[in-house]
């Protein structure tokens, strides 16, 4: 760790600096990237000069068990990495004007704290961009999901002050400057370029009961309509919406927000659709034509009954038949998502399929297309080189979660589709 300047910089100064590194846009949406900045500038303060090993950050933060091999799982690295490019993202935006400058120099776990040249102003933090909290309680699941509860007037208020923002946001105040990668502009080109702004289709569970007595999935087989609750929907899902509309605001393309119970087949016929969460949540995927290699299914037989799978229906050579994520009934820790662009109803439009089988499954899957270095990885494998090489396609990736974040992601299987 090194401290520059360390005759002007205090460490309340450091730490205050890296509380609003975790509150600015760039960074607050991703937990773990967060809960790893505090760690590495605690050690980096409390313990100057004293290198850190990737054993001790996957373990004390990344939930890794102890038999953890750094040589084997990149883990810790891909982290770092992500974090590295965040913080050159937020100082060349939001964090122009801050005092303070913090970085994770390149062979090194240690931050580095330096003042900027004389004459840089730092920035009242009224200045920067925040995101009012909503409490939100966190409802276990027999099927291994955590569900946020959001009160219906509130969410859909929520949704109603997005979508304003949305529309409304000035262009150049989008892209603040920025310039959009090409990957990006290759990956999302469908969706940007249409007539009209693409809809994101969010889950939300059907669930009977109260939400300060208990609430439980809804079964059609002894449950009321009547008494059906379809408005709460998972962590994971809100965390992706906010990940998909910094890339749209990258693209200066705004997005419109419903919740997968509103959905209608006007919306299928009429727009490019991005749906987030699997069929057992957002139902109206059942009646769209969906994807044909890499299908959730509910396992009917074998010590695994019962459980959501995804069903590999024409594995390749040492594919398993099935991928399937932690059981039910333990702390979810792995989970499969998958990532397909398929054709619409109608021939001119898309519709992006964005599903875990658990919420942070699907958070992972928002992720991974949100991402640069991923998204690059995405469309070397799909060998395309410029938006219209981009043909239907459909993919799988092995998301592995600690303490419910999402923190590695691999892509695993894909698949091209002939339409």
């Amino acid at each position: 760790m090194a401290v520059t300047h360390s005759f002007a910089i205090g460490r309340e100064q450091c730490f205050q600096q890296i509380e609003r590194l975790t509150k600015s846009h760039s960074l607050h949406s991703s937990e773990s990237l967060c809960k790893l900045l505090r760690y590495l500038a605690e050690h980096s303060l409390d313990h100057p000069g004293v290198a850190l090993k990737e054993y001790q950050i996957a373990t004390e933060v990344l939930g890794r068990p102890a038999g953890f091999d750094p040589q084997s799982d990149s883990t810790v690295r891909v982290q770092v990495g992500r974090l590295r490019v965040k913080l050159t993202e937020y100082y060349a935006n939001e964090g122009l004007q801050d005092a303070i400058v913090v970085e994770v120099p390149k062979g090194s776990y240690g931050l580095t704290f330096h003042l900027r040249a004389k004459g840089a102003v730092e920035l009242p933090p009224s200045a920067h961009f925040e995101v009012a909290e909503r409490k939100v309680e966190v409802i276990p699941s027999t099927r291994g999901w955590s569900i946020a509860v959001v009160v219906l007037s509130i969410l859909l208020a929520a949704s109603f002050i997005t979508s304003a923002i949305l529309l409304s946001r000035p262009r150049t105040q989008t892209s603040q400057g920025q310039s959009v990668p090409a990957s990006y502009q290759m990956f999302w080109n469908r969706f940007v370029t249409g007539p009209q702004q693409p809809w994101v289709i969010f889950s939300n569970g059907s669930f009977v009961g109260r939400p300060e007595t208990g609430m439980r999935y809804f079964n059609p087989a002894t449950d009321s309509k009547s008494f059906i609750l379809d408005h709460y929907t998972g962590v994971g899902e809100v965390l992706a919406i906010h990940q998909l509309d910094h890339v749209f605001a990258l693209l200066n393309h705004p997005l419109r927000v419903k919740r997968g119970a509103l959905f209608s087949l006007d919306d299928a016929q009429n727009n490019d659709l991005i749906f987030v969460g699997s069929p057992s949540e957002n139902l109206t995927l059942l009646d769209i034509p969906g994807t044909r290699e890499f299908v959730f299914q509910r396992l009917n037989s074998g010590p695994r009954k019962g459980d959501l799978a995804v069903l590999n229906v024409h594995p390749q050579t040492g594919e398993p038949p099935f991928f399937v994520a932690t059981p039910a009934n333990q702390p979810t820790v792995e989970d499969y998502a998958v990532v397909s662009l398929l054709p619409g109803l109608d021939p001119s439009r898309s519709i992006l399929i964005l599903a875990g089988n658990s919420t942070f499954g699907t958070e992972a899957a928002v992720e991974y297309v949100c991402r640069e270095d991923s998204i690059k990885e995405l469309l070397r494998r799909l060998n395309v080189s410029k938006p219209a090489d981009l043909k239907p396609f459909e993919a799988l990736v092995h998301v592995k979660i600690a303490h419910g974040v999402p923190v590695v992601t691999e892509l695993v299987a894909l698949r091209n589709r002939n339409n």
